[in-house]
């Protein structure tokens, strides 16, 4: 195989074949092919040998629906083959034959690691990039001297990060030795191609209600990574606006934050039902009329300037965001079809101006997907940063 432009992109999607996870995938691997790049997907269980089986919702669970989902997601988008899954406990290899996936890999002229999950086989001499999906948790563990973070990504070049102040001074997370570089999520905005919503259609988001587990320590102060505590900001909004909102996330079924969080008049709604498969995904996010959401308190108070890639979705579909502020509002156009609030006062002020002018505030939303999340936009100024 002779040497030509291959980027090889190693991430997280079998494991756990949920829409958001599927997406983010897929946009780095079309939108590199549409920079002239023949394209591969990487995926194993070495590092994270736990699968999650979001029909059985079961985990840990057997590799072999999540390989089936992604397999059928990527053949539909021309990937077929184009791809390789090794179970590396019982050694099941799936996709590509590994003998002429590993001389793609060997080929290639990038790799490209979403976030340090898979470990991509060293082959070939391609420069090897990291991009850091989880700003601050990473930089801060790093800096604390995690040993096995600190291995992973010393085996690449080059380093990007999602949280697009960290690094300068408008952001006290610190480097942990690495030089990082902002990024953001890469959208292919023609996949998210959608007709209006229908009249009266809530305003929605998707995602995890409680995780403490991932919590750390800096400079003597605790930050969350669960959204539980942002989400207490906001929670009389229903109360203030003519809006519906629905919540696809995981609330305990008969918990105190369930029976609240419907006194107020928030829906709750089982989000497997949402994301089991990338179509549902898409669907419920076509079906709002926009997104309202928070952030992790990581990202708030350090000011990390993260923007989630669902929220990109959104604005790619037409549908405005109204989400908490993270520093990305010094980068990112707001005040049409993108709002960044602190408060319920601010949050209430960004639906109703939404529903006093839904048509400008979609096209705006389109707008901004397009100028500043657009994959060949995006990926070319990562090549530039090389």
């Amino acid at each position: 195989m002779a040497e030509r432009d291959i980027a090889v992109i190693a991430g997280y999607f079998a494991r756990c074949p949920l829409g958001g996870y599927a997406w983010q995938v897929l946009h780095y691997l079309l939108g590199f092919e549409e920079l002239g790049f023949e394209v591969y997907f990487y995926e194993d269980t070495a590092l994270y040998p736990d699968c999650f089986d979001p029909v059985t919702r079961t985990m840990p669970a057997p590799c072999d629906a999540g390989v089936q989902t992604l397999s059928q997601f990527f053949a539909e988008h021309g990937l077929d083959q184009r791809w390789h899954f090794w179970e590396a406990c019982s050694d099941r290899r799936f996709g590509l034959p590994w003998r002429d996936f590993s001389e793609a890999v060997a080929c290639a002229r990038l790799h490209i690691t979403l976030a340090p999950v898979t470990r991509l086989p060293r082959l070939g001499r391609a420069t090897r990039v990291f991009v850091d999906l989880d700003p601050g948790y990473t930089q801060i563990r790093c800096a604390a001297g995690d040993p096995d973070l600190r291995a992973f990504l010393e085996e690449h070049d080059c380093y990007f990060t999602i949280g697009e102040h960290i690094g300068s001074t408008r952001c006290p997370v610190p480097s942990g030795g690495f030089q990082w570089r902002p990024t953001r999520q890469p959208i292919v905005t023609r996949l998210w191609e959608t007709a209006p919503p229908a009249p009266g259609a809530p305003f929605t988001t998707i995602g995890r209600w409680h995780e403490s587990r991932r919590d750390i320590v800096f400079q003597g102060q605790r930050y969350g990574w669960s959204k539980r505590q942002e989400w207490q900001r906001f929670l009389d909004l229903p109360q203030r606006v003519a809006a519906g909102f629905v919540l696809a996330m995981d609330v305990e079924k008969e918990s105190p934050d369930l029976t609240l969080l419907r006194s107020l008049g928030w829906e709750i709604v089982d989000p497997l039902q949402v994301s089991a498969n990338p179509h549902a995904y898409r669907d419920f996010i076509a079906a709002s009329a926009g997104e309202f959401t928070t952030a992790k308190d990581l990202n708030v108070r350090l000011r990390t300037g993260w923007f989630s890639d669902r929220s990109a979705c959104y604005l790619a579909a037409g549908r405005p965001v109204i989400t908490q502020a993270t520093g990305f509002e010094s980068i990112l156009p707001t005040g049409e079809g993108l709002f960044a609030v602190a408060t319920v006062e601010e949050a209430s002020a960004a639906i109703e101006k939404v529903l006093a002018d839904s048509d400008r505030h979609r096209a705006a939303a389109k707008r901004i997907a397009s100028e500043w999340f657009a994959a060949s936009t995006v990926l070319s100024e990562l090549l530039r940063g090389l």
